[in-house]
């Protein structure tokens, strides 16, 4: 029995978490961290996650005693290992499956390159003071270079997920990302088969449930806004993401 308490915020490393978890169907506890106040950098919650960053969790482990699991990829191998015994969303270890989910996350290609390369791009074209055409294109161009990567994934696979026969951990930790591709100013026209995929997995129950966690999540929304609508709705989170950087490079 679990004893999981999730802290999270309304990213694409937090829904991660809150998907995965209503995937394998387990009960957790949710605290909503609010970022633009810095909640994550309060002394109580560096003891959970000493980076200051979500998401995060808690749970009791298998001696009776609390851990503590922070970064998204760390949490979902935690939970996959300790959890999904049945394998509803990985394979067992040893299996040339389970080495190819591991290739598409867990510090890999999601983690070392769709997560950082989209965030850039989200900084430069959404929160940074100035529009810097360079760091745009830099950041669109690789993000779109990794796109058409997970295009190709997808037009060889026979099941419509990125490994194997299954949804795994590889789609959950890429999903949040691609889904807020309009936010990050890339059109998915170019990429039909990843849009798909994309619509595909908001028709599994855990999915739905779990990217709703712990506020709305705006994917529809998103995708009905002007370039300047979005660009006004960037403008109430660019000051208090400037005020945070100033903070941190103290």
């Amino acid at each position: 029995m679990s004893d999981i308490h999730l802290y999270t915020a309304q990213t694409p490393n937090g829904v991660k978490i809150s998907i995965l978890l209503e995937e394998l169907g387990l009960p957790y506890k949710v605290t909503a961290i609010e970022i633009s106040k810095n909640t994550q950098k309060e002394p109580w919650f560096l003891e959970i996650n000493p980076n200051g960053r979500i998401p995060a969790i808690t749970d009791t482990f298998t001696d009776g005693k609390p851990i503590r699991i922070f970064e998204s990829g760390s949490i979902m191998q935690y939970l996959t290992d300790r959890y999904d015994t049945d394998h509803k969303v990985s394979y067992p270890f040893g299996s040339r499956e389970y080495y190819e989910v591991n290739n598409w996350f867990q510090l890999m290609w999601q983690m070392g390159g769709l997560g950082p390369m989209q965030g850039q791009l989200n900084h430069f074209n959404r929160y940074a003071p100035e529009k810097i055409e360079y760091g745009i294109n830099r950041y669109k161009n690789e993000t779109r270079r990794l796109y058409r990567t997970m295009e190709t994934q997808l037009k060889s696979s026979t099941s419509g997920y990125l490994v194997g026969d299954r949804c795994t951990s590889a789609d959950i930790s890429c999903w949040g990302w691609v889904a807020a591709a309009r936010w990050a100013g890339v059109d998915m026209a170019e990429f039909p088969v990843l849009d798909q995929w994309v619509k595909r997995m908001l028709e599994r129950p855990g999915v739905e449930k779990g990217r709703h966690v712990p506020s709305k999540h705006n994917y529809e929304d998103i995708q009905k806004l002007s370039p300047e609508e979005l660009d006004a709705r960037a403008a109430g989170a660019r000051k208090w993401i400037q005020e945070s950087m100033k903070e941190e490079a103290k």
